[in-house]
């Protein structure tokens, strides 16, 4: 061997040598960090913040950036340095710009602490899977033990992938239930009687009587592009792709909804409805609808939580009620509507986990963190009611339910004092989804799911709304999506499904 070849593998050995000492150095690091933050955690589980170094935590929200969060992160971060010696650092992103930014973020490696996740935006599971959040199960053991107490175990057991949770749901309705609600000025008008309604043919002789007495700017069927028909099932991708499982299957398989006389008998009834006016004209390209702001319309359809109504109605200024369209249901997805994560890159793994636990216990901070500053954003009336200042609406509008515990936080005028428990009710009465706890591993078919995906963007909006003729269109579909491999999903989730069903005996 050269003299050239031995330097050469000198320097390699050295350099190898120098990484592996560096990657002892960390551990020793993070271990004497670890023994820390452990040394901090008191026998009732409380922390001695005094022996703790301080950090700051840079968290990701989503919602549009609040004038006054400055001034609120400075009361938060007066309270949270004397509860865990740490500060936070918030950045908002807004709703439409939120996906799309953390995927940018998390790529670059960026060791931010907690962002918000869910199963619609951020998506958790995919990004679970390929570890951009941290494993949560130790870190829930040391530090997140008030969080296992006041958390239905349902959130952590439905959210679970690979029997590893990597997000802390946050304390809502568990379960989901969708609703036709009404504007009442119209039920009231004409007497109509919604007592059974249910199924989307039960709204026809409705949906006429505004048709045939009301001016056209006035929509009988207030819905946009998005609307899918109610069908009992559980979802595998979500409703934008038509592939799912019944919720009475008792042969527990996926199938193509398109082949379902359940969805072709809706599809003809929305294609009625659009030949009779009783949807917008442009419904198939229409991203959203201001049917609450205008007011100008009879009933559109929603998910529901218990006293929703009386949300709405504030929010809308008038009267709205609702007639539930099916029981409530947990579903995998409904468990994973609202959640925050630990980035893999995250540097302070074990106080962000204090953070989370101390969100979902501490009514003080839970409300700060929403509500803002007493006398400033809201005014506390008799426990648990508050009324919120202009301020709150001006400079201090947070979405609530994506800032953890629901449960700690206060009440407006005219909401009952029995909420909460009544969230809890509708929780435990829910029927849960035959795949609940199952995450479909996309990766095996990756390449026809996004072909798939671009089919239904393609078909769905315009084939569910009624825009088009489905016995013309529907067929056309059909064809397009088996040749996009939706057999092929449908395969591999059965596969993944049967393997996954039969570990749970």
């Amino acid at each position: 061997m050269t003299k050239k070849k031995l330097s050469l593998l000198s320097l390699a050995l050295v350099m190898l040598l120098s990484v592996v000492l560096a990657g002892c150095g960390d551990k020793k690091e993070n271990n004497a960090s670890s023994g820390k933050e452990q040394n901090a955690v008191q026998n009732d589980g409380t922390i001695d913040a005094s022996k703790l170094d301080p950090v700051t935590l840079k968290l990701y929200l989503i919602g549009p950036n609040q004038k006054d969060l400055p001034k609120v992160q400075e009361e938060i971060n007066k309270y949270v340095t004397e509860k865990i010696n740490a500060k936070l650092d918030i950045t908002m992103i807004d709703w439409g710009d939120y996906s799309q930014r953390m995927q940018v973020i998390t790529s670059s490696g960026e060791d931010y602490d907690i962002a918000f996740t869910s199963s619609w935006a951020f998506d958790y599971l995919p990004n679970a899977a390929k570890g951009a959040f941290m494993p949560l199960n130790e870190l829930l053991d040391k530090y997140g033990q008030g969080i296992k107490d006041v958390l239905d175990p349902r959130f952590l057991e439905g959210t679970k992938v690979n029997g590893v949770n990597y997000g802390i749901p946050a304390n809502k309705e568990l379960a989901q239930q969708f609703v036709w609600r009404f504007n009442k000025k119209y039920v009231d008008k004409y007497n109509l009687d919604i007592s059974n309604v249910t199924t989307l043919e039960d709204l026809e002789p409705l949906l006429k009587t505004i048709k045939e007495n009301e001016p056209s700017d006035i929509t009988p069927l207030a819905v946009p592009k998005s609307f899918k028909p109610y069908l009992p099932v559980d979802f595998l991708l979500g409703d934008e792709i038509p592939i799912g499982m019944y919720l009475d299957t008792q042969d527990f398989k996926f199938t193509n909804l398109l082949e379902t006389p359940e969805l072709k008998a809706a599809l003809n009834t929305m294609r009625n409805y659009y030949k009779a006016g009783y949807v917008r004209e442009d419904i198939a390209t229409l991203d959203g609808i201001d049917n609450m702001k205008t007011g100008k319309w009879l009933v559109d359809r929603e998910i529901t939580q218990p006293y929703a109504e009386l949300g709405w109605s504030r929010s809308a200024g008038y009267d709205i009620i609702t007639r539930p369209m099916q029981d409530p249901v947990i579903y995998t997805s409904s468990a994973a509507g609202s959640m925050l994560a630990i980035s893999s890159y995250s540097k302070n793994p074990e106080r962000a986990m204090m953070f989370l636990n101390l969100l979902n216990t501490d009514t003080y901070l839970r409300n700060l963190i929403q509500y803002g500053i007493e006398d400033e954003h809201y005014k506390k009336l008799e426990d648990p009611y508050i009324e919120d200042l202009p301020a709150m609406q001006e400079s201090y509008a947070m979405p609530g339910f994506a800032l953890g515990n629901m449960f700690l936080t206060y009440l407006h005028d005219g909401e009952p004092k029995d909420k909460w428990d009544a969230f809890e009710k509708f929780n435990s009465s829910a029927i849960v989804a035959p795949t609940f706890g199952f995450n479909f591993d996309t990766a095996p078919v990756k390449t026809e799911v996004a072909s798939v995906t671009n089919v239904a963007k393609e078909f769905i909006p315009s084939l569910y709304t009624g825009s088009v003729d489905p016995d013309e269109y529907l067929p056309k579909a059909i064809q397009k999506f088996k040749d996009a491999g939706i057999d092929k999903v449908i395969a591999e989730a059965q596969k993944q499904f049967d393997a996954w069903k039969a570990e749970q005996k």
